[in-house]
């Protein structure tokens, strides 16, 4: 029975409630538990518009919220309970820290007499979940809370966004409300905002003009700044090539002629070759992280260095550069663009465009089922009109190799963290955020049974997300090291035991599930799913259970290392992480 509640009458949690709802918040991803009753009780006595999606496991709530916000670019909200509930969702913070994502996280705890007695279900996730947060608050009065709710939105989106923890003792949740809704918030040494110095932007334009082989890296901070244009436009102006990061994919339309793809580890060749023989890199909203610079000491020894980015902490970490800018990307590109002109690389074009004639993205068409073709025909049937998320492994390689990303916050994938479980979750959160876009979710069979359980949230919600199961029968990443670097000795990634997945599927009210074991099935199953809008729908393709991922760059080797096919050698072993 949903009542009312006046604002004389409030306790923390329905100040919570609307506080959250003065926010915008469209949907909460939760799952209840004994320290959140008053939260989730308020969800039903505030007559809120609020919608909770109740979630199979706290770990999925929070890579719903982070799919969310991708997807929207609004912070994403998790709700869940104290103890194992709160700690369930470290995974997921941890995910959305790496990748600069906004996202509130609301946690229940226990009676503030109890914190640190060792309550039933306590935990300090205060404490635990400190190194990946952007920020966290212990509430201890409930008439804080509006101004908590105000601060932690606005740290969660502004800078260089990210999860903010709020961690709700019950007595506070259920303590009488008597404060203000609206307070001012209280953030005396938080400034994310700052002038662009001119003189730096003037220093990098003239570096741009004295370059003739220049190349922009565009980075998942140009995409959060909104300067997708702006980057574009300055890379015509330039006449200069754009590679991206694999959370750039989107920030120019990889069917751009300038756009060179991703580039590192399983980057285009031709993306590599160009940023070995550039003679100047402008990262844009990159972090310069180890999967694109390989070995430090020699990524682009020879060219001039130049970083913008909204975090200061960033410059100088990886890569030493010669210039840099600190602020907003969209503001420094703008800016920037009223000082750079066309520069004089028609050749370099030239020599680039040689290198994707000669090292293109290739598969072989022997064999069994090859997941690239998959991906390969999906791409060729939506022209890139879809939102992808993916999970982690040789899938998200091809993904983001075959799926060439034309629009802005259409792929969606977890970078520094590298969660397995991630996809499916995300692509949830992704759909509730678009819900007239078409969402596929790229998976293999080890990470989608990590979290495979939220079929059921799909379904009672009669989301009708796509589920590309590329079911190799294997953990297919770790399984090519060991074939590369391990003499083939393989360890722990035989997933011996597999479900059958389209079966699965069909287990779960409303969902349905498809068999691939033919390349010659693989417009008609992609149609049939894509016809298939009454809920979630599972296709599971039976790839070959060897093939490798290739252009490949091993791990702590420079990019000029770059492997094209599988070598007929022994490779040391890397010194980097998978």
């Amino acid at each position: 029975m949903t009542t009312t509640v006046s604002n004389s009458q409030m306790d923390g949690a329905q100040a919570l409630v609307k506080c959250l709802e003065a926010q915008g918040v469209e949907y909460i991803f939760g799952l209840s538990g004994g320290s959140a009753i008053p939260i989730f009780d308020a969800l039903v006595t505030t007559g809120t518009s609020i919608q909770l999606i109740l979630v199979r496991h706290e770990q999925g709530a929070a890579h719903m919220a982070d799919g969310y916000a991708r997807a929207t670019g609004k912070p994403g909200v998790v709700l869940v309970t104290s103890g194992p509930g709160a700690t369930n969702t470290i995974t997921g913070i941890m995910t959305a820290h790496m990748d600069s994502v906004p996202m509130v996280v609301l946690t229940g705890q226990t009676i503030t007499p109890m914190i640190g007695k060792d309550a039933f279900q306590e935990a300090d996730v205060f404490g635990l979940t400190m190194p990946v947060v952007k920020h966290s608050y212990l509430l201890k009065d409930p008439n804080d809370i509006p101004r908590v709710v105000k601060e932690a939105f606005h740290i969660a989106a502004t800078g260089r966004p990210g999860p903010v923890l709020m961690d709700l003792p019950k007595d506070v949740s259920s303590g009488a409300f008597k404060g203000d809704l609206n307070p001012p918030m209280n953030l005396p040494g938080y400034r994310p905002e700052r002038d662009i110095n001119i003189n730096e932007i003037k220093t990098i334009a003239d570096a741009l003009g004295r370059s003739v082989r220049p190349v922009i890296l565009a980075g998942h901070g140009a995409m959060i700044a909104g300067a997708s244009a702006a980057v574009q436009q300055l890379a015509e102006t330039l006449n200069a090539p754009v590679t991206t990061t694999l959370l750039g994919k989107g920030v120019i339309p990889e069917t751009h002629p300038l756009s060179l793809g991703m580039l590192g580890m399983h980057g285009t060749a031709y993306a590599n070759k160009a940023v070995v023989e550039c003679d100047l890199i402008m990262s844009i909203g990159s972090r310069f992280d180890d999967r694109i610079i390989g070995q430090a000491s020699k990524f682009c020894r020879d060219a001039v260095r130049i970083h913008i980015d909204v975090d200061e902490a960033e410059i100088n970490k990886m890569i030493h550069v010669h210039h840099a800018c600190v602020g907003d990307a969209k503001a420094v590109v703008e800016e920037l663009l009223k000082h750079v002109s066309r520069q004089d690389t028609d050749e370099w074009l030239r020599r680039i465009d040689g290198y994707r004639q000669k090292y293109p993205l290739r598969y072989g068409r022997q064999g069994g089922l090859k997941a690239q073709q998959i991906l390969d025909e999906l791409y060729k049937m939506t022209k890139g009109n879809i939102v992808v998320t993916t999970d982690v492994g040789q899938h998200q390689m091809w993904a983001a190799q075959f799926l060439r990303t034309v629009r802005p916050n259409d792929f969606i994938s977890s970078g520094g963290a590298g969660t397995m479980g991630f996809g499916f979750p995300a692509a949830i959160g992704a759909q509730f955020g678009r819900p007239n876009d078409q969402v596929w979710t790229i998976v293999g069979d080890g990470g989608f049974q990590m979290t495979l359980c939220e079929l059921a949230t799909a379904c009672v919600a009669k989301l009708p997300i796509k589920v590309l199961v590329l079911n190799n029968h294997y953990l297919g990443m770790v399984r090519q090291w060991q074939e590369l670097f391990y003499d083939d000795r393989k360890s722990g990634v035989d997933l011996i035991g597999n479900p059958d997945f389209a079966k699965l599927a069909d287990s779960y009210p409303g969902a349905k599930g498809f068999t691939l074991k033919r390349s010659a099935d693989i417009r008609k199953i992609l149609q049939r799913a894509m016809e298939y809008n009454d809920g979630p729908c599972v296709i599971n393709a039976e790839c070959e259970k060897t093939e490798n991922v290739f252009p490949m760059i091993p791990a702590g080797r420079p990019l000029e290392d770059m492997l094209i096919d599988r070598p007929r050698t022994k490779l040391e072993k890397p010194t980097g992480s998978t």
